[in-house]
């Protein structure tokens, strides 16, 4: 078995299953320093059994490398997939209609691996798309992409479509911030060339109702805003700690995402689980289309939609009310004929 993907797939099942970060980060690093050695050098790390030498390779990540290149599969990955062999929730059958993923991030801003990896893994897990959606500029901490930055990556995606030729489809897309007056934290005209933009509110979320519903108000009534975003930013478990629900009028806000033609998100991430069930029972109930996204930083983290998936089925919210399970030219026409508005 070719090290680098034993390596990568055990970060792939460490992610999914919320390990520390330095674990997964011991074994993609490891998988970088195998994948950077020359064909020859890795022949004499086989030969010499010397791979503890390697800068960035530990004696448990040597282990697997030297199963890996015996022939089978390491014993650490063989028990990681068997115990990935359980699902992580009950998507039901909507699990397999889910066709893409719309919010995600790269190491563009504040994800933890490159866009090529969260594309190999997500076409890997049968999806047949997926968007980009790095952060805006004005969240520094998350290394928010500029405008330059952005222009940048379309190129790399636009790129990399070229590559797939219709195998596989990149859409280029932003988490953007929703600013305090409702405006979106991006130059105008590189939003009109994205296929999909997430509208986040990430600032300022104790701001009192009446504000935060006119500045959600606002996002939503933006032509280029396409999904709304973890409506409430809670956090309910995890490292961050927990954070309470902003307060919003939410029937205003759920008749705007209807009048407006927004998608309302189900956050997948375990520690949101945004919105909760009663918001979203409300927003069912409002006639609102969905969003079931991962908000994957991680390409382990992209198994996360069985996770919003199944709260979609609780809810009793039919799948063609689910963007991501249109096919990819539904889902663009879509995207597209808001801004012709």
């Amino acid at each position: 078995m070719d090290p680098v993907v034993a390596l990568r797939e055990i970060g792939f099942w460490l992610e999914r299953s919320r390990a520390d970060t330095y674990r997964v980060q011991a074994y993609r690093k490891a998988a970088d320093a195998v994948a950077a050695l020359s064909g020859a050098e890795r022949a004499r790390r086989e030969r010499d059994a010397s791979w503890g030498e390697v800068a960035g390779i530990g004696p448990k990540t040597a282990t697997v490398i030297k199963e890996a290149v015996a022939g089978g599969v390491p014993d650490y990955l063989a028990g990681l997939r068997e115990a990935g062999a359980t699902p992580l929730a009950d998507g039901g059958e909507l699990i397999k209609d889910l066709r893409g993923d719309l919010h995600t991030h790269t190491t563009w801003s504040d994800g933890g691996s490159p866009l090529e990896e969260m594309v190999e893994v997500a076409r890997g897990l049968g999806l047949t798309y997926l968007a980009i959606t790095d952060h805006s500029p004005r969240l520094k901490v998350a290394r928010g992409l500029t405008a330059k930055r952005l222009t940048e990556q379309i190129g790399v995606i636009d790129s990399i479509n070229a590559e797939l030729a219709g195998e596989f489809r990149v859409l280029r897309g932003i988490e953007v911030d929703i600013l305090d007056d409702g405006d979106l934290d991006q130059d105008r005209g590189l939003l009109d060339r994205l296929d999909v933009v997430v509208s986040s509110v990430h600032s300022k979320l104790r701001m009192d109702s009446e504000s935060m519903t006119h500045r959600m108000v606002g996002a939503i009534a933006n032509p280029r805003t396409n999904i709304l975003g973890h409506c409430t930013g809670r956090l309910i478990e995890g490292a961050r700690g927990t954070r309470p629900e902003s307060v919003f009028d939410a029937e205003v806000v759920f008749a705007a995402c209807a009048r407006f033609d927004v998608a309302v998100e189900i956050n997948s991430r375990p520690e949101r689980r945004d919105p909760p069930d009663r918001l979203l029972e409300l927003a069912r109930d409002s006639g609102c289309l969905f969003s079931i996204d991962t908000d994957a930083h991680a390409p382990g983290q992209l198994d996360f939609r069985v996770y919003g998936a199944e709260r979609a089925v609780a809810a009793g919210i039919e799948p063609d009310r689910i963007v991501d399970t249109w096919p990819v030219d539904r889902l663009l026409e879509w995207g597209g004929a808001k801004k012709q508005r």
